[in-house]
């Protein structure tokens, strides 16, 4: 048996492993880091080092001084999961005699029977949000703008707490039985859609996301149309576009109903 060590520069089958097992690597980093995101043909890249922090993850710094902004009004309300939710009694009342001119859509009672949103019971904060954007002109409606273009900002408080004070009323069409579709419970994880419920209330909810229980089919339909075509875009981050947009015509019908029928 040889003396000579094992790991050493001076056996020859050392230095030929270790010189393979380097090569292979260098092989591998010049394929994995360059090559291949060199040879991709949607990503734009302008150069070796830009390809190697492309293929290892690091962002990159656009040119760009200013991000883009859209060229339309967005939603700047502030949505916190206490807003809202401690009104005063002046302010429900006041709110009240203010809904008088809201009952001929929504009802006296905060009911529609014209297909209009219910608001009794809706989050204070989701009735305030949307008036803020009607106002603003982030979302657009040929009746809705004009009425709330003349509301101030503690208008829009009154009467988003006056509605939130109201108790919620099934609609006409209640049905308990209406088994609720996979699109609410489970969503669609292959379309990166999240459950209905899980904002919406049936599971959870999120600050700024309405109650659709008891909500006119038609309009929860139309509603979903509007963000899937991008015609209504007053969602924050476009959570709603992006999931709209991904729905079926079947799952929209689906939603659409199982929420009409809900209390």
């Amino acid at each position: 048996m040889s003396d000579q060590p094992l790991f050493s520069s001076r056996n020859p089958w050392f230095s030929i492993s270790v010189g393979v097992t380097a090569g292979i690597a260098v092989l591998a980093a010049i394929i994995g880091l360059i090559w291949l995101p060199l040879a991709q043909p949607d990503l734009k890249l302008s150069g070796i080092w830009d390809a190697i922090c492309s293929a290892a993850g690091v962002p990159r710094v656009t040119s760009q001084p200013n991000s883009i902004q859209p060229d339309f009004k967005t939603s700047d309300v502030v949505m916190t999961s206490e807003m809202l939710t401690k009104p005063s009694q002046v302010s429900i009342g006041r709110g009240a005699t203010l809904a008088q001119r809201c009952a001929i859509c929504h009802g006296p009672q905060g009911v529609s029977d014209a297909n209009s949103p219910n608001l009794a019971g809706q989050f204070a904060a989701v009735t305030y949000k949307e008036l803020n954007d009607f106002k603003a002109g982030a979302r657009v409606n040929v009746v809705m703008s004009p009425f709330a273009a003349t509301m101030s900002n503690q208008d829009m408080l009154d009467v988003a707490a006056y509605y939130a004070y109201l108790p919620r009323v099934p609609s006409s069409n209640l049905d308990l039985k209406l088994a609720a579709p996979q699109i609410v419970t489970t969503g669609a994880p292959m379309r990166n859609i999240a459950p209905c419920g899980s904002c919406h209330g049936d599971v959870d909810n999120k600050a700024g996301s309405p109650w659709l229980g008891g909500q006119s089919a038609v309009y929860i339909k139309a509603q979903l149309q509007a963000f899937a075509s991008g015609i209504r875009r007053n969602d924050i981050s476009q959570q709603m576009r992006n999931i709209a947009r991904q729905m079926t015509a079947e799952e929209i019908d689906q939603v659409a109903r199982y929420y009409e029928a809900q209390p």
